[in-house]
């Protein structure tokens, strides 16, 4: 909480400020692509600019903490401590969060500047009224979805051709969760508390995923063992 004011006062100052120095200026140059949605466009372009601001600083300097603290605290509310524990230390109690002890790795992968230069690659897409626009959501959305569950890949412990994998095995899921994720957050003053509500999210559905690869270890070696007997059956 002592972090959670701080954050949304530079969200809201962020937000302000990309309004007043950057609206009008991009609505001009849209309105030679864009015609009578410049208006529009220029708004949702100011507010994906102001989020990507916002997460730079805030995600990395403010809230870093308490997004994996978030994220751990959801997996052992939906019992798969065993899988945080790979990550952290896990002390006794029935409180989730209070049961998250010290951390031995260290998660969420910081905005890099390879994410930077793609968003800002993606975003001259919207000069294309409509359709260029929802294809930058969607080209957001692919990489916000796998990038919400960093944390579970790390706690995992999977190699960059595990998590591919998986993320390919998911892919439809992952980029309708990235698109979402990604609308949410350019909400004004809103977007830290969807930052959170996006973790729990993204943590709760990661232990559904879980528990599912829990059962299907489970139940191949019986299906093998009951295919290897009804061989010799026969």
């Amino acid at each position: 909480m002592s972090k959670l004011l701080p954050a949304v006062g530079l969200g809201v100052a962020i937000t302000i400020s990309m309004f007043v120095f950057t609206y009008l200026p991009q609505m001009a140059v849209m309105a030679f692509t864009s015609g009578p949605l410049a208006a529009v466009t220029a708004a949702f372009v100011v507010l994906s600019e102001s989020n990507t601001l916002f997460t730079i600083l805030s995600k990395n300097f403010l809230i870093d903490d308490a997004l994996v603290d978030t994220f751990d605290g959801a997996l052992v509310s939906k019992d798969t401590t065993n899988l945080v524990a790979e990550g952290r230390q896990i002390k006794p109690g029935s409180d989730p969060i209070a049961k998250l002890g010290r951390l031995a790795k260290k998660p969420f992968a910081k905005f890099t500047p390879k994410a930077l230069i793609r968003y800002l690659m993606y975003l001259p897409l919207n000069f294309i009224p409509v359709v260029g626009t929802a294809m930058f959501v969607i080209l957001q959305g692919k990489k916000a979805g796998p990038a919400a569950h960093s944390r579970y890949f790390q706690l995992k412990e999977w190699n960059k051709g595990q998590r591919q994998r998986h993320i390919e095995d998911y892919r439809g899921a992952y980029t309708s969760f990235g698109i979402a994720a990604v609308l949410l957050e350019l909400i004004p003053v809103g977007s830290i508390f969807f930052a959170f509500t996006n973790t729990v999210g993204a943590a709760l559905w990661a232990a559904d995923i879980e528990k599912q690869n829990i059962m299907k270890e489970g139940t191949a070696p019986r299906l093998r063992e009951q295919a290897k007997q009804a061989g010799y059956s026969d």
